[in-house]
């Protein structure tokens, strides 16, 4: 069994991964905490009573190392890299759900701010499952992708060396609620959201640099990303659509079964998707369709799950040498 932590226990995503290492075969929940510590698991999230008794300490580096052989950092971004600079050097293996360490050094600065761990931040592997599968098998430290570009590379990724050179990509995003944390803001109140539906930060998102550096990195190919994210009154959950200029027609739904032909926690649909199908599981739907040389793609994900914390635990087995798809989650909360 390796032994695991969770620093940064007491948000959606923490619980997230609280939920599933409970239960997976090989890993033992050894530690947690928060920046506050003084408190236990149950305390902070009461649906996990007669589930887990663990203390929930305050978050400290020699903590973490004396506890754990891997550590998930639930952390907002900046907070995480000083962690996982001393666990790292502590001989730790290290997945971070931030945006510290998934970016390149000057995209991450121009969007967030100073980067404080320059030396470890190249030795990070991007964990989009299904594009860094072996290079995840030998690092100890996994940077998770944001939730929506998750959902956005999974769909258009396979297309991009049909599309036309030059044409820009449009983005159009929905995500619940939980995907912008649990702390309260005038926009993520409940008055605001019931019965509502508006686009934030529309073609500003700092998602955008990170979907077209992935898509460089990946095809060798510079693309306008133009994003626009919507907030949805739902709980969770997140619909992806992009819209792009194919070179030529083609038949998108052949070309995703075969780019996803051996990948387990991808399902190609046959008509368009929708969130409560991947609501509670790791799996990704993807549609696609052409209307000449008009392309769309729509993609769902659990914003929590393969949008944070399941793509973490599905890294951190590959990381391990467990299998990928171990302690995933796969059944959808439905109805």
């Amino acid at each position: 069994m390796v032994k695991v932590g969770v620093v940064g226990a007491s948000g959606y995503t923490g619980l997230e991964l609280v939920k599933m290492l409970v239960a997976h075969p090989g890993f033992e929940l050894t530690y947690l905490a928060t920046t506050q510590g003084d408190t236990t698991i149950e305390a902070l999230h009461p649906s996990l009573e007669k589930v887990i008794t663990l203390p929930v300490e305050k978050a400290d580096v020699a903590g973490v190392a004396n506890a754990c052989d891997l550590v998930f950092l639930a952390l907002p971004h900046k907070a995480s890299m000083g962690f996982a600079k001393g666990l790292i050097e502590n001989g730790l293996k290290v997945v971070d759900l931030s945006a510290d360490y998934r970016l390149e050094l000057d995209t991450y600065e121009a969007h967030y701010c100073e980067h404080e761990d320059k030396d470890h931040l190249d030795e990070a592997v991007y964990a989009l499952i299904e594009y860094y599968r072996e290079e995840l098998k030998n690092t100890d430290l996994a940077a998770g992708p944001g939730c929506y570009p998750t959902a956005t590379l999974l769909g258009i990724l396979p297309f991009i060396p049909y599309l036309e050179e030059g044409s820009p990509l449009f983005v159009d995003a929905k995500s619940g609620v939980s995907g912008a944390g649990k702390k309260l803001s005038e926009t993520t109140h409940f008055v605001t959201v019931n019965d509502n539906i508006f686009a934030y930060n529309p073609l500003k998102h700092r998602h955008a640099p990170e979907i077209a550096e992935k898509i460089e990195k990946i095809h060798g190919v510079e693309m306008q990303v133009n994003f626009v994210p919507h907030l949805i009154p739902a709980t969770r959950g997140e619909l992806v659509s992009v819209y792009g200029t194919l070179k030529v027609d083609v038949d998108p739904l052949m070309i995703l079964k075969e780019h996803y032909a051996n990948d387990p926690f991808i399902r190609i649909r046959e008509k368009p998707v929708d969130i409560k199908s991947t609501a509670g599981t790791h799996f990704c739907d993807i549609y696609a369709a052409s209307n000449g040389r008009s392309l769309f793609v729509s993609s769902a994900i659990d914003n929590l799950l393969r949008g944070a914390s399941s793509q973490a635990v599905a890294a951190a087995n590959l990381m391990c040498g467990y299998d990928e798809g171990m302690g995933l989650p796969t059944i959808a909360y439905v109805p």
